[in-house]
């Protein structure tokens, strides 16, 4: 016969309720734990970043843009029309070489062909004319030189007669009548020779102020001839300098205006680099400063020339002079890449330049751990910037390494692991 034991009953149940408290503190401890852990650190596989290590000492400066080659403007030369004409022959394309003397094209017009004849039939016309002056006003002072002689022969014979008189009146062969009548014929013709010098003077200065009246006719019809006779010739259009022939936007048959550009024509071998900078770089860009320009083919040496006082598209257009020797397939609209050295800057603190990040601001970058196995983010002050390097002013110290490339996807946490 079985007997009841109530205190059996109450051990288990005392039992179940401490094994349940048990499992409800362990619970709560674990979940506590868990709540107070930091989230794993993603892992980040280390080929994809780029890394850099932080470095004291000189640092250049420099801003880099894109552009093209262009000529110079002494090695351009646009050709426009000097008369309205119609094209009638097409003897060079573009890209040809050309000499200075090369006709690239030939045009006509009959007004301008009959203007020069008729300039030309004018020119000779006054040259006859000044001709037929020239002698009719010679012959006139021939003449009147003719008659000046007539009367200084005659005076110099008075002279001589008065003075034969005057030694007669005084030895009392003649009387003083006869000696008073030679001296007043002597003094008049001194006086007639002095009036026919003055005529004849007055004579020579009015032919020349006639000739040169008439020669001022001639000039001005050979003024006349010659620029007929440059519009005429100019109707067949040559190159002017040795070079390229880069545009000639015509076709047979097409009627042009004064002023109509005809043809370009560049020399290849003086050329000068367009680049544009952006807004934010070229502040610091001067007159003179040295630059390198990569033409793909080669580099070439050069100084700033010009830099556009205005912004267009968020960049500065900067004119830069080659001075060194242009490699071979270097030509006008030649894109190139250019770099301007702006200053070296002595014994700083500097590091490659991040993929983000402007000068002279505080950014964050991963710096990594002494084992290279981690990296943290870390503020770091940054000064000034150049192509691919940046001033470091505060958060790091040289010898520190830090990952450049773009950590964007990681803006949401402060560690990461390198695989």
């Amino acid at each position: 016969m079985d007997i009841a034991r109530p205190e059996f009953k109450q051990q288990k149940r005392r039992r179940q309720t401490v094994i349940v408290a048990a499992v409800v503190l362990g619970v709560a401890a674990v979940s506590v734990g868990v709540s107070r852990l930091k989230p794993a650190a993603p892992e980040v596989e280390r080929g994809t970043v780029w890394t850099d290590t932080v470095k004291r000492g000189p640092m250049l400066r420099q801003v880099r843009g894109t552009g093209s080659l262009v000529p110079s403007q002494e090695a351009v030369r646009q050709i426009p029309a000097e008369t309205e004409a119609t094209v009638v022959r097409i003897r060079m394309l573009p890209g040809s070489q050309v000499t200075a003397n090369t006709i690239l094209l030939e045009m006509s017009n009959p007004q301008t062909e009959q203007a020069a004849v008729d300039a030309e039939l004018q020119l000779k016309a006054a040259e006859a004319e000044y001709q037929s002056l020239r002698v009719k006003l010679e012959s006139d002072l021939m003449n009147q030189k003719a008659g000046a002689a007539t009367v200084h022969a005659d005076d110099a014979q008075a002279q001589r007669q008065a003075q034969t008189d005057k030694a007669l009146y005084e030895l009392g062969v003649i009387s003083g009548l006869a000696y008073k009548s030679s001296k007043d014929k002597a003094d008049e013709l001194t006086t007639r020779n002095d009036l026919e010098n003055q005529v004849l003077m007055a004579d020579e200065r009015a032919i020349e102020s006639q000739m040169a009246q008439e020669q001022d006719k001639v000039d001005q019809m050979r003024t006349l001839a010659e620029l007929k006779q440059k519009q005429l010739d100019a109707l067949k259009v040559r190159a002017g300098i040795d070079g390229v022939l880069v545009d000639l936007p015509l076709q047979v048959g097409q009627h042009v205006l004064p002023g109509t550009m005809l043809a370009k024509v560049v020399e290849p071998n003086h050329l000068m680099a367009t680049l544009k900078i952006a807004e934010t770089q070229a502040r610091d860009v001067q007159i003179g400063e040295p630059a390198s320009v990569d033409t793909h083919n080669g580099e070439i040496a050069g100084t700033v020339m010009r830099v556009d006082p205005a912004v267009q598209n968020g960049t500065v257009t900067v004119d830069v002079k080659l001075t060194g020797e242009l490699p071979k397939g270097a030509r006008p609209d030649l894109s190139v890449d250019g770099t301007i050295d702006l200053e070296r800057m002595q014994d700083v603190l500097y590091v490659g330049r991040p993929a983000f990040g402007q000068e002279n601001s505080t950014i964050s970058l991963f710096k990594l751990n002494p084992d290279g196995q981690g990296a943290v983010r870390v503020p770091v002050k940054v000064g000034r910037a150049s192509v691919n390097s940046i001033q470091v002013i505060e958060g790091l110290h040289e010898g520190d390494t830090v990952i450049l490339s773009d950590m964007s996807r990681w803006d949401n946490t402060d560690r990461i692991r390198l695989e």
